[in-house]
């Protein structure tokens, strides 16, 4: 594997290369899928894309596999993994749970869409392909290879911005769920440089997607309608994110924090993601 010592003006054109072929795959692989439906094929379209940029990426910039962007299985990967998913869940559970409690929502039946294992598990699937496709587009080649280059946190904001910025086109997004999935950008980049690998961030994001459809409310504008039961708010539309569901709402807003927060304390061992070794040397020199 080569070294990662790259002038600025290298790096720029490596991470427009990997933009340039996971957006061109974006265009076109989802339509190779959409009569399955629209969130099928935005999900494995953005994994299949985003996958193939960072092979490529990786093949002919750093003759390095797949795994160096941050998937490497190692001694700390499966309590990442658990880690992250009791933050996501825990975070969900908490947008949801907590405004039942405060009598803001309350649970009804919705025989239109009744309990079946079989969509649960479905709807998990393509769920998992879709986090892993979102991780390693937004906190895998690009944005470590920038973070590498001109630093962590000089990189984390413009990468969130970008990443909250491929959500406009979610069914009923607004700017307050724009600002707040930039927000989760923030914090899901933040995870990454806590723990040095993918599998603390795609932990939380699949943690947090996966229960929020199973709590009966909307995911990014998506409705899947898996257990039964629909959460219906007495709150306002601007506490619970209407038709965005969550993530368009004052109360996922009031739980970032508690997020960060966790994911600062979580007791983690880091990593050295090979694409950051030369900033990390960098700073053991000084």
């Amino acid at each position: 594997m080569e070294e990662t010592g790259l002038s600025k003006s290298g790096a720029i054109v490596r991470v427009g290369v990997f933009l340039f072929l996971a957006f061109t795959g974006q265009l076109i692989l989802p339509w190779l899928i959409l009569p399955f439906g629209l969130l099928v094929a935005a999900a494995l379209g953005t994994f299949a894309s985003a996958a193939l940029a960072t092979l490529l990426c990786l093949r002919m910039f750093e003759r390095s596999p797949l795994a160096d962007v941050g998937l490497r299985w190692h001694a700390s990967a499966l309590k990442n993994v658990g880690t992250g998913l009791c933050i996501g869940i825990g975070a969900a559970l908490l947008v949801t749970v907590v405004p039942c409690l405060l009598r803001m929502a309350e649970y009804q039946s919705h025989p239109e869409t009744p309990f079946q294992l079989s969509s649960i598990l479905f709807v998990s699937v393509i769920l998992v392909f879709g986090v892993i496709g979102e991780e390693i587009l937004f906190r895998g080649y690009g944005f470590q290879l920038l973070a590498g280059t001109f630093g962590e946190y000089q990189s984390l904001l413009p990468v969130s911005v970008l990443f909250a910025a491929v959500h406009a086109g979610n069914p009923n997004s607004t700017s307050l769920s724009l600002f707040i999935t930039f927000l989760w950008g923030v914090l899901l980049g933040f995870a990454f440089l806590r723990s040095g690998d993918l599998w603390l961030p795609i932990a939380i994001h699949f943690g947090w997607n996966v229960t929020l459809p199973l709590a009966g409310v909307q995911l990014s504008g998506f409705t899947m309608g898996l257990t039964g039961y629909n959460l219906v708010w007495k709150a306002s539309d601007l506490w619970s994110g209407g038709t965005y569901g969550p993530e368009g709402g004052l109360v996922t807003l009031l739980v970032i924090p508690l997020v960060f927060y966790a994911i600062y304390r979580a007791p983690l061992e880091r990593q050295t993601p090979f694409l950051m070794q030369n900033l990390y040397s960098q700073i053991k020199e000084e």
